[in-house]
């Protein structure tokens, strides 16, 4: 009997044995299989889970677009010439055009501004050479130099007559941003300020082509003031069109006994003029106005009460 019992025992762990490996050898057959389809080809499980990556056919809204865009490309190669040199500011161009005022100088003279205002169909003493001076920020009225005119040029992209003479509506509208009327106004002052002789030139005409022949003889700049010419004639390009009382205010300055006007007489009217009724009823004369338009509101009001 106990023999037969251990017998059992016997078969039974033999039988386990077997059964661990069976299992174990089917593990290592797994695992064998996983290896080699890794490296060659995937089995059905794999290929399921990990789909390979396949390369994404192009749709024909594709082709359109890579056709257009080829054929854009060939384009812009073909025609990007072209337009620069009709639509684009040149730098070449543009110095040409300097040099055929400046001739064999790097500036523009007094002779060549004349010349200049004749192609551009703008007389000097129009309030446009003046806003185009500020643009290009010239330093000395009947000149510009190679620089300024580079700058300016560059700056408004004209680089011929023909589009100096497109921009000229545009250099007007200028005049009617408030901000940029007083830094125009201020640069006025400072551009046409010079010292002349020439006591009888009434009209602007007359009175820019002085300033013109002054700068060509070199007249050296007064640093203070303006003469009281020049400065009525700049007040009427700048506030005859704007400012009612400005007849009135050059009649003043006419009879006054003022032969300059210094910087801060200067702004002060340009201040007077924007913010002081026609009528004068909020004129502060206890206020910080320089004496000259003290002196104007007072004559004013003598003559409207006789």
């Amino acid at each position: 009997m106990h023999s037969d019992a251990a017998n059992l025992q016997l078969s039974s762990h033999l039988t386990t044995l077997a059964s661990l490996h069976k299992i174990h050898h089917t593990l290592h057959k797994l695992n064998l299989t996983e290896d080699v389809g890794q490296d060659s080809h995937p089995s059905a499980c794999c290929s399921r889970n990990m789909p390979p990556r396949k390369k994404r056919r192009p749709s024909a809204g594709d082709d359109t677009s890579a056709k257009k865009s080829r054929q854009d490309s060939v384009f812009r190669k073909h025609e990007t010439p072209q337009i620069r040199e009709e639509e684009t500011f040149a730098s070449k161009r543009c110095l040409e055009w300097f040099y055929e005022y400046a001739g064999c100088e790097d500036v523009v003279g007094p002779d060549g501004m004349e010349k200049f205002c004749e192609d551009i169909g703008v007389e000097p003493e129009n309030v446009v050479m003046l806003v185009l001076a500020w643009k290009l920020d010239a330093q000395s009225m009947g000149y510009f130099t190679l620089q300024e005119w580079l700058r300016g040029m560059g700056s408004l992209q004209c680089d011929s007559t023909e589009r100096l003479r497109n921009s000229l509506d545009y250099l007007r509208s200028v005049l009617n941003d408030s901000t940029s009327f007083k830094l125009i106004y201020r640069y006025a002052f400072d551009f046409a300020r010079v010292r002349h002789t020439h006591t009888h030139t009434h009209t602007c005409t007359q009175l820019w082509l002085t300033l013109f022949r002054d700068a060509l003889t070199g007249q050296e700049k007064d640093q203070r003031s303006l003469d009281l010419n020049t400065a009525k004639c700049m007040l009427g390009l700048l506030l005859g069109k704007t400012w009612p009382l400005f007849p009135v205010f050059n009649q003043f300055l006419e009879q006054s006994k003022y032969k300059v006007i210094n910087k801060d007489q200067w702004c002060n009217v340009l201040e007077f003029s924007r913010t002081i009724n026609l009528d004068l009823s909020n004129y502060d004369e206890d206020g910080a106005w320089p004496v000259l338009l003290d002196e104007f509101v007072e004559w004013y009001k003598e003559r409207q009460m006789s």
